[in-house]
């Protein structure tokens, strides 16, 4: 065993309709003072509406910001930080998909009073220093894990992307409520759950940092996600298997934020710059093509994980390796999602251009068991086009 560490969110909550004592939480934690970081669509879905009252009654004032959007953009969260401070806030709870909760870690940082800090700072791995603010973050799909990663990801500018990596932005809570994902689309399930899939398959085979924490929690995200992906796209009202997904999208990031990601990951990333491809879909067009890139290194680690996928689908006599890639390359047909870049809308003349990109990940692409080159990225995207 190599020597390893593991740091993670300090409290998690798992329980259908938790989210009813959010306000009651953040007294417990002597908040006077609130922020709730969210985005247009939970204020459209009157998500808050019936847990704002509540920090009335345990006497918390509490304000909304709501204009996060996806990929967020550093105006968004300055914005968002300029509000905090204008309400004096001294907790700040993330409530919505990845990208609020990557805008409330930074806010929680930003925000206190005594960060001397701007964000062009803090942009890379470790330069966030000093405090941050109490953070509560309650996700409302099953797929980025955020709320358990010390990472927020701000795109700035047309088509570029920087991360922030601090232990600083674990949260002190992560509150997980089947009960606030109930009825999401079956589009958005599907591909966030695909997501939450590919951070336990890229944990699980992350050439420099995989470890036996992190093996443990990438395995039982897989096989809480592929045994209850198929149920909740076909019901969205499944309860149960929606605090499944949602255990399994936060194990897998438990995973992932110690055992990075790698090659998906580094590929997806320019089809949502270029062609604003959600994260989730755009890692789900690319994956099957990365694994079978990765298989003669990974071969072993990807027959580990067949079983998890398969189940008694998995047929002996045949390589398990290979069964895996091919399930999960009928994946998005399967769940109504488009199977290849072409029908995403991706333009086959700016493959090569997406693959330079690419290749600006190399903190993704250290991570992968096979190098990859510029070659490579663009022949997988080619077989993915």
């Amino acid at each position: 065993m190599h020597p390893f560490s593991f740091a993670t969110t300090a409290q998690l909550i798992c329980e259908p309709g938790a989210a009813a004592r959010l306000a009651t939480l953040c007294r417990e934690r002597e908040a006077r003072s609130v922020l709730i970081v969210s985005d247009p669509g939970i204020a459209r879905l009157g998500l808050l509406d019936g847990l704002l009252p509540g920090f009335a009654a345990e006497g918390l004032t509490v304000a909304v910001y709501d204009q996060v959007l996806a990929d967020p953009p550093e105006h968004i969260v300055l914005a968002a930080v300029a509000q905090a401070k204008a309400a004096q806030a001294d907790l700040i709870i993330g409530f919505g998909g990845g990208s609020s909760m990557d805008v409330a870690k930074l806010v929680a940082l930003l925000a206190h009073p005594q960060n001397e800090q701007a964000l062009p700072d803090i942009y890379g791995v470790g330069n966030a220093r000093g405090r941050r603010l109490p953070l509560i973050q309650v996700p409302t799909t099953a797929g980025t894990g955020s709320e358990v990663t010390p990472i927020a990801i701000v795109t700035t500018g047309e088509t570029t992307k920087m991360g922030v990596v601090s232990p600083l932005l674990l949260p002190d809570l992560a509150l997980l409520d089947a009960d606030l994902t109930l009825g999401l689309p079956p589009a958005v399930t599907a591909a966030t759950g695909i997501d939450a899939m590919v951070h336990a398959i890229e944990a699980y085979t992350s050439a420099l940092k995989k470890n036996p924490l992190s093996d443990l929690l990438a395995r039982e995200a897989l096989r809480l996600l592929a045994g209850n992906l198929d149920t909740v796209v076909r019901d969205g009202g499944d309860r149960e298997a929606r605090q499944a997904m949602l255990l399994g999208a936060s194990l897998a990031g438990q995973a992932f934020a110690n055992a990075p990601v790698a090659a998906v990951h580094a590929l997806a990333y320019p089809l949502g710059g270029n062609f604003h491809i959600p994260h989730g879909l755009s890692n789900a067009l690319v994956l099957p093509h990365v694994l079978r890139f990765n298989l003669d290194a990974a071969r072993a680690h990807y027959r580990e994980l067949a079983p998890l996928v398969l189940g008694d689908a998995l047929q002996p006599g045949r390589c398990a390796a290979e069964q895996l890639i091919e399930a999960l390359a009928a994946l998005n047909a399967r769940v109504g999602l488009p199977t290849c870049l072409r029908e995403a809308g991706v333009s086959e003349q700016m493959l090569p251009q997406l693959a330079r990109e690419a290749m600006q990940q190399q903190r993704l692409l250290v991570n992968n068991p096979r190098e990859v080159t510029e070659a490579d990225a663009l022949a997988i995207y080619r077989a993915a086009y």
